[in-house]
């Protein structure tokens, strides 16, 4: 099976990038610990290698099947759909991956076959039958479908303060753990008293467990009372960084993390915690762990070190513990692990490639080497993508952007946000742009900028606020491109010129989604997904039994396109905590299009969409 997996490598095709000439920007910052391995631009990135994602839910109408059609598919390729063993269509399917099996039992299990120059291709996996969803009802008589992933709630405890806590389930991921080409979930456990950095307190430890989507538990990960919990402490990264066809974890552990095998790392006994629950002082380290059984498999000391507490702009534990992280192909060709620290400040960004069982430093960038016009420009969020088109990636870190090769590609003299996107908002412009909102009152509201440049587009003139929410994304027909729009700016924005194109702007500034069948993303708030209107927006569907995460952000445990045809899915926990609840668009499409996560920005944003203050993923092209 791994000889086949290697075999079947996918190529990320570069739709929507266009080619341009480059020109000479400030570069700072770098400090190389690794040779530059960057591959020639004619080399294949190492991709996930998928199935086809069959997955069937059962109607008044028959069961509807879906399944993904995949970037290295041969042109004209068509489908054959078998049911139970059965060829159910009369002739070989084209167009959009779904077929409607009028009459057909619920419980049937479908498979489907590659159709090329007239001759049907046996599957490259050894079983790939489907996964049966629940049909539940949408909004207007409209069905959705769902299918429910039980996972295993830890024991609570007690501090050594005598606070009693529970556990409930965060941010997800997901990843090929085990290489049968479908996807499992990581999901993050924090306990009911995580804090936020500025809060003091001791918090319960944070653990990580990987599922089959059949609820089978392959591992749990306990990093210790030596992690503190809260939404900027544990960034994990899901991702097969050594190329062999399995994803890896990547994660900061401490003294007294234990592995999904029993390893502990470092000192099992040590106790970090100081009196108000922070951890400032003991080693830090970088872990990879394996994916089928959550072994460790290479520890480092975790870059940059903590070092003097103070200097990085307070003295009690706030800003010192600001975590990010992500995974970029910053040799064109292969994923490193992306680890950083600070943003308020100081930031420091690290690279680090995980080959051959070893972990390797491939550079770190600080803004103290760089210089003061490097310091304050990073967000709670981040984004990697290849913002120069030369098949790289680079570091996209709020009002900054550092290059393939660690230097610092640019900062627009803008400061810290709470929001972050980056896509081709403006298809009729070369590249890819960035849209943020600022939290500093002296500055634009927010702004659209040139991705590759960071030159300022267009922007909102300084509210004397803090504009803490704005997103960017083509969710009205209406308007040509993409639309932007901000908590503390009136109406809907062009993303071209940020002219209002609308009067209203949407009920929901968080995250969106692709869900109905047409090239416009809904809003997806809370437990609910609407279509946008210029009169009002219209519910889709409604969460039923199931709880957003992250308090006020009411952001879902993961966004992605994980299973059937290239829409998105959403997953959100039980009230209960018991299960996490995938829920999957039964709409119908006019729409041929390889899998989301087969363009490489879209999954590498998939990757840190559990980083800081979640964010929804984006693609490096337009669809529409």
């Amino acid at each position: 099976m791994q000889r086949l997996i290697n075999r079947h490598r996918l190529v990320v095709a570069a739709v929507g990038l266009t080619a341009f000439a480059l020109f000479p920007t400030a570069t700072a910052g770098a400090i190389d610990t690794a040779p530059d391995t960057a591959a020639p631009q004619s080399s294949k990135p190492q991709m996930d290698s998928l199935n086809r994602g069959v997955i069937s839910v059962h109607t008044p109408g028959g069961n509807r099947v879906s399944w993904r059609s995949l970037a290295d598919d041969p042109a004209g390729v068509a489908f054959n759909v078998y049911r139970n063993g059965v060829k159910v269509n009369a002739k070989p399917l084209s167009g959009p991956t779904s077929f409607v099996d009028k009459g057909a039992p619920a419980g049937a299990k479908y498979a489907v076959r590659v159709v090329a120059d007239g001759v049907e291709r046996q599957s490259e996996f050894a079983a790939e039958d489907s996964l049966s969803m629940n049909a539940v009802p949408g909004e207007n008589g409209i069905l959705a479908s769902s299918r429910d992933v039980p996972i295993q709630i830890p024991s609570g405890g007690t501090t050594p303060s005598g606070e009693q806590y529970t556990y409930v389930a965060n941010d997800t991921s997901v990843g090929d753990l085990d290489g049968d080409g479908q996807y499992e979930i990581v999901v993050k456990w924090d306990p009911t008293n995580a804090k936020d950095n500025a809060q003091a307190g001791y918090t319960g430890n944070v653990y990580l467990d990987a599922y089959k989507l059949n609820g089978t538990r392959l591992w749990r990960i306990d990093l210790g009372r030596n992690i503190r919990a809260g939404a900027h402490y544990t960034q994990f990264q899901v991702f097969d960084y050594d190329g062999d066809g399995r994803a890896e974890l990547a994660v900061k552990t401490a003294d007294g993390t234990r592995s999904g095998t029993g390893q502990v790392i470092g000192n099992a006994s040590a106790n970090h915690r100081n009196s108000s629950g922070y951890i400032l002082t003991g080693p830090e380290f970088l872990s990879v762990f394996r994916g089928t059984d959550g072994a460790v498999l290479a520890t480092a000391n975790y870059q940059p070190p903590r070092g003097n507490v103070a200097s990085w702009g307070d003295n009690y534990g706030n800003r010192v513990d600001r975590f990010l992280a992500a995974t970029a192909y910053l040799d064109g060709t292969r994923p490193s692990i992306v680890m950083a620290r600070g943003y308020y400040t100081r930031s420091v960004i690290a690279a680090w490639d995980y080959r051959n069982g070893a972990l390797t430093q491939r550079w770190v960038f600080d803004s103290n080497t760089a210089g003061s016009q490097w310091a304050g420009k990073g967000n709670h969020n981040l984004s990697i993508a290849d913002v120069d088109a030369d098949g790289r990636d680079e570091v996209m870190y709020g009002s900054m952007a550092i290059d393939d090769n660690g230097r610092g590609l640019w900062q627009n003299n803008t400061h810290h946000g709470d929001a972050y996107h980056v896509s081709d908002f403006i298809p009729t412009r070369p590249g890819l742009e960035v849209f943020k909102p600022s939290e500093w009152t002296n500055e634009p509201t927010h702004w659209m900028g040139d991705a590759r440049t960071g030159q300022i587009i267009w922007s909102a003139p300084s509210c004397g606020c803090d504009n803490g929410r704005g997103v960017a994304a083509d969710i009205w027909a209406g308007n040509r491109g993409a639309e932007a729009w901000s908590a503390s700016v009136g109406g809907l924005r062009s993303a071209t010129n940020g002219s209002q194109v609308a009067a209203r702007k949407p009920g929901s500034i968080n995250f969106v989604i692709w869900w109905d069948g047409d090239a416009q993303r809904e809003l997806l708030n809370g437990t609910q997904i609407s279509k946008y209107g210029t009169g009002g927006d219209t519910r889709l569907l409604t969460g039923s039994g199931v709880v957003s995460n992250n308090g006020t952000k009411s952001t879902p445990a993961l966004s992605a396109d994980i299973l059937g045809d290239w829409r998105e899915e959403v997953i959100w926990r039980t009230s209960d905590n018991r299960a996490l609840r995938i829920y999957s668009t039964t709409d119908s499409t006019s729409i041929t299009r390889p899998s989301l996560m087969q363009d490489r920005q879209y999954r590498l944003a998939v990757a840190w969409q559990n980083t800081g203050y979640n964010q929804p993923p984006h693609p490096s092209f337009a669809i529409g």
